[in-house]
């Protein structure tokens, strides 16, 4: 019962080797947004490049399999069932295109004798089917589109979190957000906010562990209650956890007023550590390429 403490998803896991523990917060945040934001308006290649790109980092970091190998592996499976659910469903007819011409210009001229048939110009709409399967381009770019926007958005932030600090991270964010804090915005207490967030992560997995435990040890089975026993008792379950969750979070609250806490900024709570000029500027050359080829080639 304890596979949620062995998938370390969302949790920063201590650690002195791997390059990735030396980069620069601020590039990673900067690498984890590029993830995020260059597959918008992408085509299929851009898009599995970029998981291709991203296994790879993930692979050459120098974190320890363990750590990686198992969560990664069940969202690529999760990634790759949700794809190919995309590409079997109907993807929705195509509107009429408008014609060029009027077709009064259109005239039909008999072909030569002996001369072949004229051949179909184009690519094949339809390109896979069984009985009533089908997959179309449409529906294989939907397929495409949904699996790799869903690992990319899972991964990439599942891999900053792991390498990355709670402090190092929210002092990032704000370092990025200190613009806005001209402008009037909370910048401070947004990331003491984000702060608390990140150290509850770990409680809500406890919390979820610990019902999923209680509900093996009295051996309930599912398909003895009935559809509407079975949502009944998955809703108990949410009820349940989202009490135990607010009670944490207000004994947390009290425990934090009654030792006299203040809010601090991220800057106090950042602790600076040495980091590899040369990595930096190699990290900071290769989102600027990363970009680049985005402009130039990212619509294939």
């Amino acid at each position: 019962m304890d596979w949620l403490r062995q998938l370390p998803i969302g949790q920063y896991v201590d650690g002195s080797g791997g390059w990735l523990r030396q980069l620069d917060p601020r590039l990673k945040l900067a690498w984890t947004l590029a993830f995020l934001l260059t597959p918008i308006l992408a085509g299929p290649i851009w898009r599995l490049a970029l998981v291709a790109l991203l296994l790879l980092i993930t692979a050459c970091s120098g974190l320890p399999p363990r750590l990686w190998a198992r969560g990664a592996a069940l969202l690529l499976a999760l990634s790759l069932a949700v794809g190919a659910l995309a590409a079997v469903l109907p993807a929705g007819a195509l509107p009429a295109a408008a014609l060029q011409r009027p077709p009064a210009e259109l005239r039909l001229e008999p072909g030569k004798p002996q001369s072949p048939p004229p051949s179909s110009s184009g690519q094949a709409w339809e390109l896979w089917r069984l009985g009533p399967l089908q997959v179309t381009r449409r529906s294989l770019e939907l397929g495409i589109s949904g699996g790799t926007l869903l690992f990319t958005l899972v991964h990439s932030a599942n891999v900053m979190l792991l390498s990355t600090p709670p402090e190092q991270l929210v002092w990032a964010i704000s370092w990025w957000m200190a613009p806005l804090g001209r402008l009037g915005v909370p910048v401070e207490r947004l990331g003491f906010t984000l702060l608390l967030a990140l150290r509850f992560l770990p409680l809500v997995q406890e919390e979820l562990q610990n019902l999923l435990r209680a509900l093996a040890t009295r051996a309930v089975v599912l398909k003895r209650l009935g559809w509407r026993g079975a949502l009944g008792l998955v809703l108990a379950i949410g009820e349940r956890l989202l009490a135990n969750v607010l009670l944490r979070a207000e004994q947390g609250a009290d425990a934090l007023v009654a030792r006299g806490g203040r809010l601090l900024t991220p800057a106090v709570l950042h602790q600076a550590q040495g980091t590899a000029q040369p990595l930096n500027a190699a990290a900071v050359v290769g989102l600027l390429l990363l970009i680049l080829l985005r402009w130039k080639v990212g619509d294939l």
